[in-house]
């Protein structure tokens, strides 16, 4: 009786066993304020922050909007490739294949130099995607055809006898893919749909490559104007850093508030 109280109380005092707490974590808090501290305490680092802010905000921006824009073209893409129309089956698979087989590099070199000019000349200027919208494009339709995939995964994942009761019910085939089969399989793709987010963050870098001023970019200046190389790319690593782990930590939330037990 003696030992299990013993156990009891410090099972009080040490609620989380010592395998339970996430280390990984801990270390990166402690690395993460050592850094931090030594960043905001040096006018060197100052000096980059206050230079590049303002591409921390273009990146932030064209990553949501790309993001946002992706999940619609994701999901339309993935309907299409569970539909039993051949053209629509056909359509899909096409986009699919060929975006998810050209780098994203190159896709934004497309959009910033060919299809923009394009589109531009043959509309005498009216229609001018130049810098930030040819970026979102870019970005939308390469991760789109990824989403698109993801959303196929999902959907084909739920059972078929639930599209089979919802359809004898009544529903019409997009009514219960709306109110049956996409609930379900949107929250199993919560991760992957998190992770794309994650990664379209990091691969913001590449709009540098058609001069605009995102995070990169405007280090790249920075280092140019200054030849601090060491300050500069250690800013923007760290921003980047800083940003896909918030960016995390808020994906791990919502995947557990929508999690079915």
């Amino acid at each position: 009786m003696a030992v299990k109280s013993r156990e009891a109380t410090r099972d009080k005092i040490l609620p989380i066993a010592w395998e339970d707490i996430p280390w990984w974590a801990v270390i990166l808090g402690i690395v993460g304020i050592t850094i931090g501290w030594s960043v905001l305490t040096s006018e060197a680092y100052l000096k980059v922050l206050r230079f590049v802010i303002e591409g921390v905000k273009l990146t932030l921006q064209v990553t949501i909007i790309s993001y946002i824009i992706g999940l619609i073209v994701g999901l339309i893409f993935g309907l299409m490739r569970v539909s039993d129309n051949p053209i629509l089956y056909a359509a899909s698979t096409l986009y699919v294949e060929v975006m998810r087989g050209i780098p994203l590099l190159v896709i934004i070199l497309y959009m910033g130099y060919v299809i923009t000019p394009m589109l531009r000349d043959s509309t005498n200027g009216r229609v001018d995607l130049q810098g930030m919208p040819s970026a979102i494009l870019g970005m939308a339709v390469c991760y789109g055809a990824y989403m698109a995939e993801v959303y196929r995964g999902g959907i084909e994942s739920i059972e078929h006898g639930q599209m089979e009761a919802a359809r004898s019910l009544g529903m019409s085939y997009m009514q219960a893919m709306r109110h049956v089969i996409l609930p379900q399989a949107i929250r199993r793709i919560l991760p992957p749909l998190g992770n794309d987010f994650i990664s379209m963050l990091k691969d913001s870098s590449l709009i540098a490559v058609i001069a605009l001023p995102d995070l990169l970019q405007m280090g790249r200046l920075y280092v140019s104007r200054t030849f601090r190389a060491f300050e500069g790319y250690n800013t923007v690593a760290l921003l980047y850093l800083v940003m896909t782990l918030i960016l995390s930590l808020i994906v791990r939330i919502v995947e557990r508030k929508v999690a079915i037990e």
